[in-house]
This record gives C-alpha cells, structure tokens and sequence, in this order.
C-alpha cells in the first residue's frame, strides 16, 4: 500500500464503494485538472460490489420510467425522482458499455455483467479511476472533519496507525451506514435518520413449515399489518425468505424494528386467489365423484403448489379420504391456502444484499448536486442518505444516481469558488 504523503486535495471522497468511486470517477472524467483522492477504510475497495447478488453483482434494474422506478424505494423516491431524471437504469448500462462492460437482463428485470461475475464490475471502476487520474487509499479511516467556514475542510484520518491531516476544498461522504461518519455528520450540524436494517428475512418456527427448506411457490402474497406485498417466496431452515418477504422487509423496516421484530405474517398460497373462490374449488373437488374415495394428502385441490406444502397445509385433515372431510375442514383448508398465519420471532440475514434505511435526512440535500444545504462544498452520495430500496438492483441505481450528480458538482469550480 503507497503511502500519503500529498496533504492539499480538490476533492477527497470517502468510503471507496459503487457511490464513492462512480463520484470520483465522474468527477476526474469531467475536470482533469482536480486532485481527487477516494480513502477507504477497508483493505479492499469495493467489498460490497464483490460480494452482492451472489458474487454476479446485480447492477441495476431494466425499469426506464422514473416516475415508476421510485416506486421500489420505500424511502428517498421523492428526492430520487428529479435525480432519476438526470441519471437513470438506461444511463447506467450505456455508461458501463462505454467504459468496456456489457449488462445482460433477466427475466424478472434484473440486470448483471454478460459475465456473471462481481470482480468485472469492481475491475471496471478501479481501471477507470486509475485512468481518470483519481488516488485511491485503503487502509485509511476518516476520524475527524473540521469545516473552515467556506474555505473547505480539515480532516484528520488514521493511516496505518498515524494519525494525517489532510485539507481539500470539497468533500464527499459516501460511507454507507458507518457509525463514525454518522457521528462526524451530526457534528458538522446535520441530522440522521437513526439506520435500521431493512432487507431481511422472517425467523418462524412453525410445524407446518417443517422438512420444507428449499421449498419456492410463486406467486404468493404476503401481509404485515397494513403492508402487502406479492411475488416468489422461498422456505428456508429458519423461516421464511424470497422477494416477496424482502419486500416486505423494507416497508416495514421501521415497524418491524420499533416491534422487535415479532409480528404476525399472513401468507397467500395462492397468490391473489380469494378464500371464497379456494372455498368454491375445494367444494367442487370433494362434490366430484372420483375424488371420494382419495386421500386429500395425495390429490390436492390445487396442483400448482408445490406437494410437500400441500401435505404439510392439510396435515390436519390426516389421512382421511376427500368423501369424509367435512364442511369445517373445508373451510379450514380454505383459510390455510390463502390467509396463513405466522408469527415472526426474529430476522434473518439476506447474505446477498447488506442494507440499512436511515442516514442523512434528505430534506438537508440539494438533490440536483447533491450538496449539503447545511455546510457549503460538503456533499452525500449513497447508502449515507436515507434512501433504501427493494431487492433487485436499486440500491445500486441509487448509488450510480446520486455518485454521478455528485461528480458532476464535484468537478465544477463554480461550487469550489462558492
């Protein structure tokens, strides 16, 4: 690792992640004659690139209508809307061909490297820093920011067990939900929204879930007080996960945390089916004659789902034949397909996607610069804000949008001279 020796900077970028490195990478592209420094705490930049989406990098989404891509952001679609207009999926993909990387999309939208690897993404920009002409620095944690009133900032980062100073005119904050930062935000006279997780999976020990790890149905819909969300779902050793829970997950982050994470799921088996119209099938499917005399466990009312989930939803009935179930059973089974009650003990980790809602209240942002409307030449970009999205590629379009607003600023001399 190089050291720092160079103490005057332009620009100095911390947090060497998708915002941070997008920002300063814009930033050096547009204006050659900054100093551009990104420092980042880790050993490795980019350590969340590399390990998200499974170690493919789920890099954006293909939604090309603002005004609908804020709908998958639980918090910040508001502010993301004019940004989205400026720095959207559609840009994002042509950016990355520019830059050498190719985006192939998915069947349910999202997009990947035509390589399926993280490392082609994370490669991409540490070569395009490297060539924008921008310093990067591992090892180095920022521990103090003193602003000189207009005239940019000291800040004072421990490198290598030394403690540096380190001046620059303009200063990003893309930090993700570090703890430190939050602390040095809130010092500079800014106010946090206090971080939560969000995307997460649902703790339920339930014997009806039992022997069904590995289980997918789609589509099904699940409830959370008055939060409601449709698509796949997935069970696991531990409960429940899938898009449709990780969604869930994110509306209700806050609820969910301010509950401890206990509350009651209701789950839909059957996707958008009602309980009367499973009512008037499970009637017809008893009423029809060759049916009498089978077992429910083995001929199910409803053969999109999965077996094993039927046997485990009508286990109460036993082993009767459908000519003996009665009308209360029917009526149970009904209700167990399409209104399944859990009760949620905990949460789980998405081990694909690490996110957190919370950080810098947005009202406080110029969302056309991304500078601070508190401290002149002091800007956010990333998972610093209080914005957070579902699964599927957001959070990173988020973190392109607000790094790439936040480069274009960067690079402006007109906000270095105030």
């Amino acid at each position: 690792m190089s050291k720092l020796t160079q103490t005057n900077w332009d620009v100095i970028i911390v947090g060497g992640g998708p915002a941070g490195f997008f920002a300063g990478i814009r930033c050096a592209e547009l204006n050659s004659d900054l100093n551009v420094l990104i420092i980042e705490k880790a050993q490795q930049t980019l350590g969340k690139v590399l390990i998200s989406g499974g170690g493919r990098c789920n890099v954006t989404h293909a939604c090309f209508d603002p005004a609908q891509l804020i709908s998958y952001y639980p918090r910040g679609g508001a502010a993301l809307r004019g940004a989205f207009t400026r720095f959207q999926p559609e840009d994002t993909i042509k950016w990355f061909e520019k830059h050498g990387v190719r985006l192939k999309t998915e069947s349910d939208g999202r997009m990947f490297p035509v390589t399926d690897s993280s490392a082609t993404i994370a490669d991409c920009l540490r070569e395009s820093a490297k060539k924008a002409g921008v310093t990067v620095q591992v090892g180095t944690s920022l521990q103090k920011v003193e602003s000189l009133s207009g005239n940019g900032f000291r800040l004072e980062v421990r490198n290598e067990a030394k403690v540096l100073n380190l001046q620059t005119k303009k200063l990003l904050l893309a930090t993700g939900s570090d703890p430190t930062t939050r602390e040095i935000v809130k010092s500079l006279g800014h106010s946090i929204e206090e971080p939560v997780p969000s995307l997460f999976t649902f703790n339920i020990s339930d014997k009806r879930l039992e022997g069904l790890a590995g289980v997918s149905v789609e589509p099904v819909t699940v409830k959370m007080d008055s939060l409601t969300q449709r698509g796949p779902l997935l069970i696991t050793h531990w409960g429940l996960s899938g898009p449709a829970v990780l969604r869930l997950s994110a509306w209700g982050a806050r609820t969910l945390f301010e509950k401890k994470y206990r509350a009651t799921l209701q789950v839909n088996w059957l996707g958008d089916t009602t309980f009367e119209k499973a009512l008037d099938v499970l009637q017809n499917h008893k009423a029809w004659r060759e049916n009498g005399r089978k077992k429910v466990s083995t001929e199910p009312a409803f053969t999109q789902l999965p077996a094993r989930l039927w046997i485990q939803l009508a286990s109460f009935i036993g082993e009767k034949n459908w000519g003996d179930v009665t009308k209360a059973e029917i009526k149970k089974l009904a209700e167990e397909l399409t209104a399944c009650q859990f009760e949620i003990t905990g949460k789980g980790q998405f081990k694909e996607e690490f996110v957190t809602c919370g950080g810098v209240r947005l009202d406080e942002v110029n969302f056309k610069t991304m500078q601070s409307r508190v401290v002149e030449n002091l800007f956010f970009a990333g998972e610093v804000l209080d914005i957070d999205g579902v699964t599927g590629g957001f959070n990173f379009q988020s973190s392109w949008t607000t790094g790439w607003l936040a480069g274009n600023a960067l690079a402006s001399t007109d906000v270095l001279n105030g």
